[in-house]
This record gives structure tokens, C-alpha cells and sequence, in this order.
């Protein structure tokens, strides 16, 4: 095919300067129920209890109650299901969730008894997840999307409609080759160059994509996504008069996230071109035809970060505890590498009018750096003693996702990006309720639930809102809601404990293709489906006290 066809194939939208947009940090910033199978069984309500060594990661000054120093180890077995519409997704995945350490120093005084100090290992996230769907009769096409973008770009030039070999689908602003998204209107000539852009008559501007009057076509989608969110803490804490517990943590982050989404069309009596001869001269067509096309995207995002947590918990009484904890946004300096490849295959009466295959920079990855700041979180706590035998605790946090911001490489936010979080997120809120009943000396019964509340706006659900991406890549996704069912049991023998846990996680989110488009033109719906995880973990932890 020749070169001027693919500026008709391969326009796009204005792209932004930074490597990643809102819904991009929202996904880094997301934590999930992990940590020691104690932890794990009473679904993390444990910010008024403390002597566990998952407090290092949630209430610090959890470390302050312990009188004696731990040591233990926690494996884990995900087994995930993803189910998108009928098709369902299974993945098995072994994981080393919690390795930690606490020493307990003695100080032999009544107004601090103790000082003590932790590390620990804890995976915070692990982004497995694997899952294809479709979506029949869909009532637009992502060209039709992209066509309506690039209308709105002010900017262009006809120089900036062609395919460059070395283009970068984040930094060439405005290249966006959305590689095999035919978006034009009837050619027309005009200074040397092809002109795809027509006067409504009204002083607005025209581009058609390959969804138009009479056209019926199908859309499928595949996301499979894997790493992790690790964190190394460094913990001090201690106690006042065995009343006042208080303790703080310093987190280093390490972060590691790759994906590959790919999006597909096929779509009856498209609006395409007649031949690949001349854009000059071929006619639009779109009776008996047909048209194939992909788009897929990779990404590999890596990062490391720090953050601070400060915690207290008081206890008034023997059987009443209260835990407040503070955490900082982790501060993350990220590096991105990313390719972007497409295809389009045109037909009519069953002939192909022709195929077209591409690829950003040659086939090589690009890469960008830059930085986040994820959600602040504050937590409220109160856990009460019942007799010398139970034990219920409930917990509850405010992220503020409002407050996640991207900047460039120097640490300066980008403010459109800002503007967007702002617009599109709001505070999510978590409930965590658990329980322990100590059958006897030595075993111990457990439970609890959570749920996590939606982190967007009702303007975003609702389709209310010109979802802004970044780069190549018009997809994005988001959880309405997560829930965790857990129980557990736990052994203890003189300095050695074992502790079984099982968590079942259910998460019900929304996978966007593309942003629905509210213009001045009207309303066009967009191509989503709804996601759901059932999740279930087997929890491990192998310990000793002394």
C-alpha cells in the first residue's frame, strides 16, 4: 500500500507530553488484602490490634505491642478467575506474600517498657489478570472516536497525517498513528496534500470513521496483565505505660507492571476506501464492504518509590483499643518502555481492496521517564476484648485519590493531568471487620469481610465525561467495587506458630475501549463491558517467637 494511503489509516489524537494519564496512576496506586495469614484471615482489621508483622504496612505502631521479637515467613497460592461476558479466564499463581522480622528491646521501666524495631518484605499488589470478551452488534467504531478527536486537535499540520517509520506513539505529538483506524471523509485535493476534513456548513469540521450509517459490526477485546507492588519496610515503635502504643515506617516501593491489550473490529458495510491507487481519486464505499482491523498496545512500567506511615493506638481499658494510622503518597520515579503495532484488511463483495500491517519505531520499544504520587490514606480503628477468649476489630480507611498526581522526570505535575484526576476520581472507602475465637491454648479460630468502594465519579460511570488517554492506547478500566470473604486458623506451640488462611476476592470492574464522545455534535456511546474477578487464596505462614 502505498505511503499517502496510511495518512488516512494512520491519523490520531493530540497526544499529551507525559508517558502515562489518570486512569494509568490509578492503577499503580492500587494495594489489595495481603500479608500474613493472620492478617489475611481477619481481612486486615488490624489497625487497633497491632503484634502482627503485617502493621508495618498498615498501622506501625502495631510493632509497639509486641513484647517479644517474631520471625516468619508467608507463601501463598492465588488461584484467579476473570470472567468477561461468557468467557472466562483461569490463572494459578504462587507468591511469597510476607517475610518479616521484629526485635523487641526491653528497657525495664514502667513509662516505656519497651522500644522496638522491624523489617519486612510484603507484596502489596500483584497485577495478574487474564481476560478476553466481546461485544456484538456494537454501536460505533474506535475509528469514529478518534475521528472525533482529531477534529478537535487545533493544531495540525497535513504533514503530521503521514506515517514515520521511528514515530513515538507518546512524544511525536500529534503523530498518534492509531495504526489500521481509518478515519476520513471524501479526499478532496488541495495544496499538495490530501485534505480529510470537510465543512459541516456550519463553520465546524467533519471526520468520518469506519462506522456510518448502515454499518453492523462486532468488537473483542483481550488484557492480560502481570507484576507486582512490593514494599521493604524499616519500622521503629514502642509504648507508653502499656497505654499509649506509637510507631512510624519508612516503605520503599518497588514496582513492576506489564500489559498487552489488544482490541479488534469487524465491521459490515464500513466506510471504506475503493483502492490503494490514489486518495485523490478513490471513492468512499461502504456497500458489501467489509473491515479487519487491530490495534495492540504493550507496555512495561517499572518504578520504585518511598513513602511514610505514622500510627498510634491507645488503649483507655483492657478490652477496648483505638488505632489511628496516617500514610503519605508513595513518591515514585517510573520508567515506561512501549510499542504499539496494528492491521487492516478491507474488502468488497468478498475481493480484498488491501491489507496493511505497521508498527512504531521499527519494531522497537520506546521508552519514557517520569513520576507519580499515588492516593493519601488515613486509617481509623477500634478493636475490642471480649473475656479471655475473643477478639472483633473493625477497620476503616479514606484513600483520597483525588490527590494522585504524574509529573515529568524533575518532580513538576503536569497541571492538565491534575485537572483530570480531580474531574474523574473521588475518595474511596474501605471496611474491614474481623474476628478471633482462641478455642484453647493453642488454636484459634478466624474471620472477617471487607468491601472497597468505587474510586470514580458518577460522571465517569455514567458515561458523563471525554475520558482523556494517553499515547496509542483509548482504553481504560476501573473497579466499582471490591469485596474479601476470609477465614483462618491458627496453631501455636511454645515459640512456634503456623496460621491457614483463605481469602475469596470478588471484584466487579469496567473495561472502556474508548471514551464515549460528548460534543457539540451529540452523544455517541462507546464500547465496554463489565469485568468480574472471583479470586481465591490459600495462606501459609511458618513462625517463631522468642
Amino acid at each position: 500500500m502505498k505511503k499517502k494511503v496510511f495518512a488516512l489509516l494512520l491519523c490520531g489524537l493530540p497526544l499529551l507530553i507525559n508517558a502515562q494519564d489518570a486512569f494509568d496512576v490509578l492503577q499503580m496506586s492500587q494495594t489489595e488484602l495481603r500479608g500474613t495469614s493472620r492478617f489475611q484471615s481477619m481481612a486486615g482489621a488490624f489497625g487497633a490490634l497491632g503484634g502482627d508483622l503485617s502493621t508495618m504496612t498498615q498501622n506501625p505502631a502495631g510493632i509497639g505491642v509486641y513484647r517479644n521479637s517474631d520471625l516468619g515467613i508467608t507463601l501463598g497460592l492465588d488461584f484467579n478467575s476473570t470472567k468477561s461476558g461468557v468467557d472466562k479466564m483461569n490463572q494459578t499463581k504462587f507468591n511469597v506474600n510476607n517475610v518479616g522480622y521484629v526485635g523487641a528491646i526491653r528497657l525495664n521501666s514502667e513509662t516505656v517498657p519497651n522500644l522496638n524495631f522491624g523489617f519486612s518484605y510484603n507484596r502489596n499488589k500483584s497485577f495478574s489478570r487474564h481476560y478476553i470478551g466481546g461485544v456484538l452488534d456494537i454501536p460505533t467504531s474506535m475509528s469514529n472516536f478518534i475521528a472525533d478527536e482529531f477534529v478537535n486537535m487545533a493544531d495540525f499540520t497535513p504533514d503530521d497525517l503521514y506515517w514515520t517509520d521511528d514515530f513515538n506513539p507518546y512524544f511525536d505529538y500529534p503523530y498518534a498513528p492509531w495504526a489500521a483506524i481509518t478515519t476520513f471523509d471524501m479526499p478532496t485535493k488541495g495544496d499538495g496534500y490530501v485534505g480529510i476534513i470537510n465543512d459541516r456548513g456550519d463553520g465546524s469540521l467533519l471526520m468520518q470513521g469506519l462506522y456510518g450509517q448502515g454499518t453492523k459490526g462486532n468488537a473483542y477485546y483481550e488484557v492480560d496483565e502481570h507484576g507486582h507492588a512490593d514494599e521493604y519496610n524499616i519500622a521503629f515503635g514502642g509504648n507508653i505505660s502499656n497505654k499509649l502504643y506509637f510507631g512510624f515506617d519508612f516503605g520503599i516501593m518497588d514496582l513492576d507492571f506489564h500489559s498487552f491489550q489488544a482490541y479488534e473490529e469487524n465491521l459490515d458495510n464500513a466506510y471504506v476506501l475503493a483502492d490503494d491507487e490514489s486518495l485523490f481519486d478513490s471513492p468512499i464505499i461502504n456497500q458489501n464492504t467489509h473491515a479487519d482491523w487491530g490495534l495492540y498496545n504493550y507496555l512495561h512500567s517499572e518504578g520504585t518509590g518511598v513513602n511514610f506511615k505514622l500510627g498510634l493506638i491507645w488503649k483507655p481499658t483492657q478490652t477496648l483499643r483505638l488505632g489511628a494510622a496516617f500514610h503519605t503518597p508513595t513518591y515514585y520515579d517510573m520508567r515506561d518502555t512501549y510499542y504499539v503495532a496494528a492491521s487492516l484488511k478491507a474488502f468488497q463483495d468478498g475481493n480484498m481492496l488491501y491489507s496493511a500491517e505497521k508498527g512504531s519505531n521499527n519494531g522497537y520499544d520506546y521508552s519514557s521517564e517520569y513520576t507519580i504520587k499515588t492516593p493519601w490514606r488515613f486509617m481509623g480503628s477500634v478493636a475490642g476484648v471480649i473475656g479471655k477468649s475473643g477478639i472483633i476489630s473493625l477497620d476503616y480507611e479514606y484513600v483520597a485519590n483525588q490527590t494522585m498526581r504524574i509529573g515529568d522526570d524533575r518532580g513538576g505535575d503536569y497541571p492538565d493531568v491534575t485537572d483530570r484526576v480531580k474531574t474523574y476520581f473521588k475518595p474511596s472507602h474501605i471496611i474491614r471487620l474481623g474476628g478471633e475465637y482462641r478455642v484453647d491454648p493453642n488454636w484459634s479460630l478466624r474471620a472477617g469481610y471487607s468491601i472497597k468502594t468505587t474510586q470514580v465519579e458518577k460522571g465517569v460511570d455514567e458515561y458523563e465525561y471525554n475520558i482523556t488517554t494517553v499515547g496509542t492506547n483509548p482504553t481504560y478500566q476501573y473497579d466499582n467495587t471490591v469485596q474479601h470473604i476470609t477465614c483462618g486458623v491458627g496453631y501455636h506451640y511454645k515459640s512456634f506458630y503456623t496460621d491457614l488462611a483463605y481469602v475469596h476476592q470478588i471484584r466487579e470492574s469496567v473495561y472502556n475501549a474508548f471514551s464515549p464522545i460528548n460534543d457539540r455534535f451529540g452523544y455517541e456511546p462507546n464500547v465496554s463491558a463489565d469485568v468480574k474477578d472471583n479470586n481465591n487464596r490459600i495462606s501459609l505462614t511458618l513462625g517463631m517467637r522468642f
